[in-house]
Order: C-alpha cells, then sequence, then structure tokens
C-alpha cells in the first residue's frame, strides 16, 4: 500500500483530494494546522467507507516541527505520494498591502513546500517511484488584482516544480502542479457571484474539488508515470 501525504488535506480540495487517493487504495495521512478536528473527522470518514487514513498536525512554515513530525511519520515507511496543497490567501492590492501579508502567502506556500518536500526526498529516491503534486493557480499564470503575493507565490512553486521534476526524473519520480481555476466550496469562490463566474470561465460555472481531485489522482497513479515537469491548468477554458 503506497503512502500517501496531502497537506492541508481539511479544506474543501484537500479533502476531495484525501478521499480520492484512499479510494485509490492508499493510505492516506491528512495533515491540517489549526484544524486538526476536521482532518481527525476526514480521517474517521475515509476509515468509515474501509479506506486507510490518520490524520496529522503541524506549521509548514515550522521547519523543526514539520521534521518532527516528518521523522515519526518516516518509522513506517517512504511517503511515496505527496500533494503539497497547503496555501492562504490574504488579498490586499499592492499599495496597501501590509508587509506581513507579502510574508505569510510566501512563506506557507514556498517555504511550506521546501519544508515538507525536501525531508522525504530521500526516502522516496529509495523506492524508485514518487509521485509529487503541487498546488498553483491560475492566479500565477495570468495574474489576478489584489493577489500579487499569492501570484507570486504560486508562480514560485511553478518553477521549482520544474526544477525539481529534473533532479528527480531518473529515479521514477515526476513532479507536476496543478493550477485550478474557479472551484467551488472554497475561500476564492466565495469571492465571486454566479454572474460573474459565468462571464469570467467560458465553461459558465466553478470546477468541483472532486474534478481537481481525480487529476491528482491520475497524476499519482502508475498511468501518469511518464508526465512530469508539467503546469496543468484546470480552469473552465479561462487560459
Amino acid at each position: 500500500m503506497k503512502r500517501a501525504l496531502v497537506t492541508g488535506g481539511s479544506g474543501a480540495i484537500g479533502a476531495a483530494i484525501c478521499k480520492r487517493l484512499a479510494a485509490d487504495g492508499c493510505y492516506v495521512y491528512v495533515h491540517a494546522h489549526e484544524h486538526i478536528q476536521q482532518a481527525e473527522a476526514l480521517s474517521a470518514e475515509i476509515q468509515a467507507l474501509g479506506g486507510a487514513a490518520s490524520a496529522i498536525a503541524f506549521d509548514v512554515t515550522n521547519r523543526v516541527e514539520t521534521e518532527a513530525a516528518l521523522h515519526d511519520m518516516l518509522q513506517a515507511g517512504a511517503v511515496q505520494i505527496l500533494v503539497n496543497n497547503a496555501g492562504i490567501v490574504d488579498d490586499a492590492v499592492m499599495p496597501g498591502m501590509k508587509p506581513e501579508q507579502w510574508a505569510r502567502v510566501i512563506d506557507v506556500s514556498l517555504n511550506g513546500f521546501f519544508n515538507v518536500t525536501q525531508p522525504l526526498l530521500l526516502p522516496m529516491i529509495g523506492t524508485r517511484w514518487g509521485r509529487i503534486i503541487n498546488m498553483s493557480s491560475v492566479s500565477a499564470i495570468a495574474g489576478n488584482r489584489g493577489q500579487t503575493n499569492y501570484a507570486a507565490a504560486k508562480a514560485g512553486l511553478q518553477g521549482a516544480t520544474r526544477a525539481l521534476a529534473l533532479e528527480v526524473a531518473s529515479r521514477g519520480i515526476t513532479v507536476n502542479a496543478i493550477a485550478p481555476g474557479i472551484i467551488a466550496d472554497t475561500p476564492t469562490a466565495s469571492l465571486f457571484s454566479k454572474a460573474d463566474i459565468a462571464r469570467m470561465v467560458p465553461m459558465k460555472r466553478a470546477g468541483t474539488p472532486a474534478e481537481v481531485a481525480d487529476l491528482v489522482g491520475f497524476l499519482a497513479s502508475d498511468q501518469a508515470g511518464y508526465i512530469s515537469a508539467q503546469i496543468i491548468g484546470i480552469s473552465g477554458a479561462m487560459l
């Protein structure tokens, strides 16, 4: 049984990803930071459906705390599927953006990516099989007013995706990023009315967390073994 870690697993997209990976036969670690009760409830739901899961809590921006949590996790073996889904938004137009708004968004998406991914790489390399999937955003590609910090963080994650993919390609590990557009039940989606979505999205609707999870499920599978260093949009033809 492959073992998967989904950071930010307690949110709408993260929860859908956890359910999909568990349904595909993985043991899933449902990560949370401040919402461990939601992660525990999701883990229990997965178990009730016959899957294997447990909840884990740590702050991805805290290197020492993250290393300790991952060290304990690795005692049971390598994590072969990693979904870097943790991220936050703290929107403001750039002239009015506070330094802490910039720093915190960058910290979670980029430093969090490093803090979680780096300790898992050597054990993953040792198995000669791995899937690393990073959650980016269409904001990183097209930009978005009020999201200079978020766009910068997610664009940086895309660059890291491509570079890391080159480093581990010969070891049976793929690294890809997914760039969702407007996805229902997320904080970003709540900013737009149905009329806004119909105007902005050629498919005239928001995507669903399950649709994002289906893409993650494919990229995490054996069938996606020759797909790496890609940024894959799931945005209803917005881009």
